[in-house]
C-alpha cells in the first residue's frame, strides 16, 4: 500500500518520466505555463492531500485541522502582503472557479456584464456562451481598436453607458499590453458597476511592481497561481474587506466543497517565494525577454500584434508567412518548440485554425534563458517556418534545439 509509484504503477510512472523528459528537451513558449520550483512540487505532493477541511480556519466542519489552518493562514497572509490586499480567499481550485465565485457573490442570473471578447484576447470565463459566465449572465463584449490593436477605453465607456452593466471585467488571456485598471474604475463608477480584474496572466508582474496593482482600483481581483506566479495550478481571490463574507460563502459552499489543502500549501510556498528579491529580478527578465523576442520576430518579417508587448507574452500574425497558427504549432512541436495557435484581433480564420501563435517567456526565463538565448530561439522558429517542407533541415533544427536545451538543465535533482 505504501510502496513507491514506480513499483505500484509502472505505466503511470513511465508516462510521468516521459513528460519530464519532454519538458527538459522542449523550448516551452506557452504563455500560461511555467516550471514550478521543487519546493512547490514537494508541498503539492505532501500528506496534506489526505486531509478534508471543509470550511475556513477556526471554523472547519471536520476535526484535526490545527496544522491545516496554519497552512491556509500562511497562504492568505502572504498573498495579501504580496498584493497589498484587504482580504483573500485562497481556496479556489482554478482561476475560472475564482471568477465564478466572485460573480455568484454579487450578481444574479441574467445580470449584464461587460467583458473582453475572446477573439480579441479575453478569457472563456469572462462570458463565452459555452462557459458558465455566458450561460448565467447577459454578456456585452468589448474589443480592441482595429488600428492600434489595443483596448479602446472610449468604446468601453460608450458600451457601459448604453448597457449599464452590473459588473465590468478587465483582464485577458492573450493581450500583450498593460491593462489600465484606473480607467476601468472610472468607467465602472460612471454606471455604478463592480470592477473585477482578472490578473491571472500578469500577476507576477504586479507582484514585482512592474505592472500597476489592480487592488488599488477594483472591488475584486482574481488570479491563477501558476503562469507568471510560478506556483501550482490553482486560483485565488482578493477583494475589499467589506466583500469578504460574501466571497467566502460563494466559494464554500457556493461553488466548492472541501479545499485542496496540499495545493493551498503549494500556493503558500509560491507566495513566499514571490516576496523575495530574486522573484523581482526574475520578473524583470521575463518582461525583458518578451520585448526582445517580439522585436527579433518583427525583424524577421513577422507581424507582431499591437507592434510589441508590455508583459510576458506577444501575438505573432503568421499571414505574411502563408501559414496558419494550427500548422505552425504542429510544425514547431516537431522541432521541440511548444507554442499554441491563437486568434489575432479580427482574425479571418476560425479559432480551430487561427492566423497566429501566442508566445510567452515565463517558462524559458525560469530555465535561465536570457537575451542571447532568445535570439537563438527566434532563429529556430524562423528557420523551421521557412523550411517547413524540408525534412532534412527540420531534423537539423530539432538537433540544434536539443543541444540548446541541454545547456539549461531542468529539475536536475529529479533522476
Amino acid at each position: 500500500m505504501f510502496e513507491d509509484l514506480k513499483t505500484v504503477d509502472p505505466e503511470v510512472f513511465a508516462s510521468i518520466k516521459k513528460e519530464l523528459n519532454r519538458q527538459r528537451e522542449h523550448i516551452e513558449l506557452i504563455a500560461s505555463e511555467n516550471f514550478a520550483p521543487l519546493a512547490v512540487l514537494e508541498a503539492q505532493g505532501s500528506v496534506l492531500t489526505n486531509k478534508y477541511a471543509e470550511g475556513y480556519p477556526k471554523a472547519r466542519w471536520y476535526g484535526g485541522c490545527e496544522f491545516i489552518d496554519q497552512v491556509e493562514d500562511l497562504a492568505r497572509e502572504r498573498v495579501m502582503k504580496l498584493f497589498s490586499a484587504e482580504f483573500a480567499n485562497v481556496q479556489p481550485h482554478s482561476g475560472t472557479q475564482a471568477n465564478m465565485a466572485v460573480m455568484m457573490a454579487v450578481l444574479k442570473p441574467g445580470d449584464p456584464i461587460l467583458a473582453m471578447d475572446l477573439a480579441c484576447g479575453g478569457h472563456l470565463s469572462h462570458g463565452h456562451p459555452l462557459n458558465f459566465s455566458g450561460k448565467f449572465y447577459k454578456v456585452i463584449a468589448y474589443g480592441v481598436n482595429k488600428e492600434t490593436e489595443c483596448i479602446d477605453y472610449d468604446e468601453i465607456e460608450k458600451l457601459a453607458l448604453e448597457h449599464k452593466p452590473k459588473m465590468i471585467i478587465a483582464g485577458a488571456s492573450a493581450y500583450p499590453r498593460i491593462i489600465d485598471s484606473k480607467k476601468f474604475r472610472q468607467i465602472a463608477d460612471k454606471v455604478g458597476a463592480y470592477l473585477l480584474v482578472d490578473m491571472a496572466h500578469f500577476a507576477g508582474l504586479v507582484a514585482a511592481k512592474i505592472h500597476p496593482n489592480p487592488c488599488e482600483y477594483a472591488e475584486f481581483v482574481t488570479s491563477t497561481t501558476h503562469k507568471t506566479l510560478r506556483g501550482p495550478r490553482a486560483g485565488f481571490i482578493l477583494a475589499r474587506k467589506e466583500f469578504g463574507k460574501k466571497i467566502n460563502t460563494a466559494v464554500f459552499p457556493g461553488t466548492q466543497g472541501g479545499p485542496l489543502m496540499h495545493v493551498i500549501a503549494a500556493k503558500a510556498v509560491a507566495f513566499g517565494l514571490a516576496l523575495k528579491e530574486e522573484f523581482v529580478t526574475y520578473q524583470h527578465q521575463v518582461a525583458s525577454n518578451a520585448k526582445h523576442f517580439a522585436k527579433l520576430m518583427q525583424e524577421k518579417g513577422f507581424r507582431i500584434v499591437s507592434k510589441g508587448t508590455d508583459n510576458h507574452l506577444f501575438l505573432v500574425d503568421l499571414r505574411s508567412k502563408d501559414i496558419s497558427g494550427k500548422e505552425a504549432s504542429h510544425l514547431l512541436e516537431g522541432v521541440n518548440i511548444t507554442v499554441n495557435k491563437n486568434l489575432i484581433p479580427f482574425d479571418p480564420k476560425p479559432p480551430a485554425v487561427a492566423s497566429g501563435i501566442r508566445i510567452g517567456t515565463p517558462a524559458i526565463t525560469t530555465r535561465g534563458i536570457k537575451e542571447e538565448g532568445i535570439s537563438k530561439i527566434a532563429g529556430f522558429i524562423n528557420l523551421a517556418i521557412e523550411n517547413r517542407n524540408n525534412t532534412k533541415e527540420l531534423d537539423k533544427i530539432k538537433s540544434e534545439v536539443l543541444e540548446f536545451t541541454n545547456k539549461f538543465p531542468l529539475y536536475s535533482q529529479i533522476k
